[in-house]
């Protein structure tokens, strides 16, 4: 997966009627297929009377896990346009399903998918929208003497010191954006003339929402 996309911030839920029919539509950021699996499941466990429960799913690298079903609607007219909808919005690692009650009355093919792409338009937009980032975690031994201007040289690349612990020297845990440690970690040895060697860790993920 790319160190740096988008994803939902939250699950979300949306309903609508339209013509007496409810199309209630759930969505969720998701980390492996069986997480997305038991997600559909607790949806259709939850209405076990609907006509319909339309599950999609995009995960992975490149999305190289795509699911899509119309669940018994005419072909094309469900899954596919829930699909295009998260493409289309750039979303990645998501599930969702559209619960639909029939209300007696049919929509046609244009109606459907109208309507189904509509459902998960909203529902996505109740859960909001994050930019996941990748963060390296840097671990920096600082003696006193260059505290200041290396914490200096982090608040000008706006890196926010996570942890600190003050002994025979400082030392300082900072996440940085995964592309950007390398860069950071030289410019923090140039800083000091070697005298801090960033020691790089672990990968952690970090959610920046961008609509709310």
């Amino acid at each position: 997966m790319a160190a740096t996309y988008y994803t939902l911030t939250k699950p979300g839920q949306a309903e609508k009627v339209i013509k007496k029919s409810r199309f209630i539509c759930a969505v969720a950021p998701v980390a492996s297929e069986d997480e997305a699996k038991a997600f559909i499941a607790r949806i259709q466990t939850a209405h076990p009377k609907a006509n319909h429960h339309v599950p999609v799913y995009l995960l992975g690298d490149d999305d190289h896990i795509q699911r899509a079903s119309d669940a018994g609607e005419p072909a094309g007219t469900a899954g596919v346009p829930m699909l295009h909808t998260l493409q289309e919005m750039g979303l990645h690692d998501v599930v969702a399903v559209t619960t639909r009650y029939f209300g007696g009355i049919k929509l046609g093919a244009g109606g459907l998918i109208r309507a189904y792409a509509g459902s998960i338009t909203a529902a996505v937009q109740q859960a909001g929208i994050s930019q996941r980032r990748m963060m390296r975690q840097l671990t920096l031994s600082v003696p006193y003497a260059l505290l200041d201007r290396v914490t200096h040289f982090l608040a000008e690349q706006s890196l926010a010191i996570s942890a600190s612990d003050y002994q025979v020297v400082v030392t300082l845990k900072v996440n940085v954006p995964a592309g950007e440690a390398a860069a950071v970690s030289r410019s923090i040895l140039d800083l000091t003339a070697g005298k801090v060697t960033p020691q790089s860790g672990h990968l952690i993920p970090s959610l920046i929402p961008v609509t709310q």
